[in-house]
């Protein structure tokens, strides 16, 4: 097959929703009986299809192919003999079984689609299905988010950080909210950023970083005028806006001595400073807060418990509605790498557990999935499990801080499923999914970049993000191959099949040349990007491998480790504590084992650092040749960055294998039995 590429000339990708997919609205008749606010977007949406396919409203409900019926706020629907049957049945449908606010129906027969919505929000959510998805099979399909947050957090700058720059852990270039200490001017790629993300699902952004710098805290105060005008922009999409804000505020913006949670002046501070936010924004989201973290202010400061920190900021958004999301982002990061005792996993757990129950109605507890910072593999947090009188939201990071930067091509779908599908209580225990009451955040990954990720296929983590949120036992799989289509509707099969053999995979194979079993990290500090097997090994930080010449890994257990293990419930406690019954993929998370320990996979725990990372290489390699085959449908530029970035991933996979492999040789003594070299 002739490799072809699709010539465009444009400053901005369009990533799953090209002009392309517009035909599915815009070359049709369109009959819309519906009212609220939503619905102006809703016919904006269909108007600019219209322009570019030529399709028109209609009055007549008879003659329209696709029909979108909102049916909260109006009475019965005017039926005929004319009518179309999808109409009908996706009205009986909803009538039978109705949806929430955000659920909609979405029926097809004879050629007629159907949109039946209890609410303009429903609607707009159909109608972008309709969009990104295409004309929908014979029948009636129900959708309804399985959690009511599906929120993104931004790590973004006003003012250009001295190490972090404009966007921290940001590998998309600037900030599309912020430049020069101020909201931008135009916020045109904002609005086109929400129709992306509302696409897909999502329904509140936070928009700064939760390491509040003393510009950002301004946003709740003299900048709130421009924190309004990117609400302005977001609120036709349906997504409601979030601030981060620092805990010691009423000191850092109100003048007070001190921001002792439990003073009655510290309480009033935050409520006037809510009443003014809510004066300019009346559908403001709420607070991300990261306090007692990383050198961040929080209660600790005055002896008071996180619970306690969060009560002024929840007793002043209760009345408007809003939420505090905290982080339970809570360790030491000035420890003693000599102490053994002491263990970061831990952290969160001994923190949080004790105050289930006492936090507020309107706080969620914000916990990252695992117990250490986004690992290619780590466990799941214990937290989530143990939290049951406490609203919990599960937090990811789509920005590939530890997962190859956007350098790397990195599909992180099949890991949020596996986390998302994992039960606490065994196989009949209800899978973690139902257990983020508070629904899911994630980091965004999104900057000015033409390709707004920086990898363009990294996209496909934005895509796959709201698709979990929304459903989150949905195959990962299937959600790529959505994407795939959406984002290249030109391709054919064999260029489709390229991209899942790309993609499908992609985190295996970073995890196979990187940190190995479990052990995590191994990066340079700072930037985190490439090997350093010792970066981190005698810092504060509490991010060790305890590598000897007799083995690594660190030992978890409670008979002999730091007693992490103990913090899971049957059957997980028996099976991490068991170095037999260990899973192999993080035997050195819970153990310290020596270097020639068997694991189930029959290979010794050397042998596999050695195998593994020289198979990641070739993989990458055999990507490389996938990725110059056919390529129909996809635009030059695209695959001229793919093509870039896959030599960097190349070179920087090679340096993981030469210093891994060499790095446990002289640790180990042991050599490579295929015979590769080392250094």
């Amino acid at each position: 097959m002739m490799t072809s590429h699709r010539k465009v000339s444009r400053a901005e990708h369009p990533t799953w929703l090209p002009k392309e997919s517009s035909r599915n609205l815009g070359d049709k008749r369109v009959h819309i009986a519906a009212t609220g606010p939503l619905v102006e977007t809703v016919r904006s949406e269909f108007r600019r299809a219209m322009r570019l396919f030529g399709g028109s409203f209609v009055e007549k409900i008879g003659d329209a192919e696709i029909v979108v019926i909102v049916t909260g706020d109006q009475g019965p629907v005017g039926l005929d003999d004319e009518t179309p049957a999808a109409v009908h049945e996706a009205l009986a449908a909803h009538a039978s079984e109705p949806v929430s606010a955000e659920g909609y129906f979405l029926a097809n027969r004879d050629s007629v689609s159907v949109i039946v919505a209890a609410t303009d929000r429903g609607a707009l959510y159909g109608v972008l299905d309709l969009l990104r998805s295409g004309e929908p099979g014979s029948g009636t399909r129900r959708e309804e988010p399985a959690h009511a947050i599906r929120m993104l957090d931004h790590w973004d700058n006003m003012t250009v950080h001295p190490v972090m720059g404009a966007v921290e852990r940001g590998y998309s270039g600037d900030s599309i909210f912020f430049a020069d200490g101020e909201v931008r001017r135009d916020l045109d790629r904002v609005s086109r950023y929400a129709r992306l993300l509302a696409s897909v699902g999502i329904n509140r952004v936070a928009i700064n970083n939760v390491n509040v710098h003393s510009t950002e805290a301004r946003l709740l105060t003299d900048k709130l005028p421009d924190v309004a005008r990117i609400a302005d922009v977001l609120r036709p999409w349906g997504i409601r806006l979030h601030l981060s804000v620092n805990f010691a505020s009423p000191t850092l913006l109100g003048g007070l001595a001190s921001a002792d949670p439990l003073l009655p002046a510290v309480h009033e501070w935050w409520r006037q400073a809510t009443d003014r936010v809510y004066d300019s924004i009346p559908d403001f989201g709420g607070y991300v807060v990261k306090a007692d973290s990383e050198g961040q202010p929080g209660p600790f400061t005055y002896g008071r418990t996180h619970a306690e920190g969060a009560e002024p900021l929840a007793v002043a958004l209760a009345p408007h509605g809003g939420i505090v999301h905290w982080r339970a982002f809570v360790y030491d990061h000035r420890q003693d790498w000599r102490d053994r005792s002491t263990d970061r996993a831990k952290a969160a757990f001994d923190h949080f557990v004790p105050l289930d129950g006492k936090f507020a109605d309107n706080v969620v507890v914000q916990v990252k999935h695992g117990p250490m910072d986004f690992q290619v593999r780590e466990p799941v947090s214990t937290v989530i499990g143990a939290l049951t009188k406490t609203t919990v939201a599960v937090e990811f990071q789509v920005t590939q801080e530890y997962t190859g930067q956007q350098k790397h091509v990195c599909y992180l779908g099949p890991a949020w499923s596996e986390i998302l599908r994992f039960r606490f209580g065994g196989s009949d225990a209800a899978p973690l999914a139902s257990l983020a009451t508070g629904g899911f955040v994630a980091v965004s990954n999104v900057g000015t970049d033409e390709f707004w990720t920086g990898h363009p296929l990294a996209q496909s983590n934005l895509y796959a993000f709201g698709r979990l949120s929304w459903e989150p036992l949905a195959d990962s799989i299937e959600i790529l191959d959505e994407w795939i289509r959406a984002t290249f509707p030109d391709t054919d099969d064999g260029t489709r099949a390229a991209l899942h053999a790309v993609l499908d995979s992609s985190w295996a194979t970073y995890e196979k040349y990187t940190a190995p079993l479990g052990v995590g990290f191994m990066v340079r500090p700072g930037h985190h990007y490439g090997p350093d097997v010792d970066g981190y090994e005698y810092t504060p930080w509490g991010t060790y491998h305890f590598a000897d010449r007799d083995g690594v890994g660190v030992d978890r257990t409670q008979t002999t480790g730091t007693g992490f293990a103990g913090q899971y419930p049957s059957p997980w406690r028996a099976r991490y504590e068991s170095l037999a019954e260990c899973p192999d993929e993080l035997v050195l998370f819970f153990h310290h084992v020596p270097y020639d320990h068997v694991l189930h996979s029959g290979s010794s725990v050397i042998q596999h650092i050695y195998d593994t990372h020289a198979d990641g290489v070739e993989d990458v390699a055999r990507l490389q040749g996938i990725w110059a085959g056919p390529t129909q449908g996809i635009d030059s530029a695209t695959h001229a960055r793919v093509t870039q970035l896959l030599v960097e991933q190349l070179r920087s996979a090679g340096e993981w294998n030469d210093q891994i492999r060499t790095y446990f040789f002289r640790k180990s003594g042991l050599a490579d039995a295929g015979g590769r070299p080392h250094f």
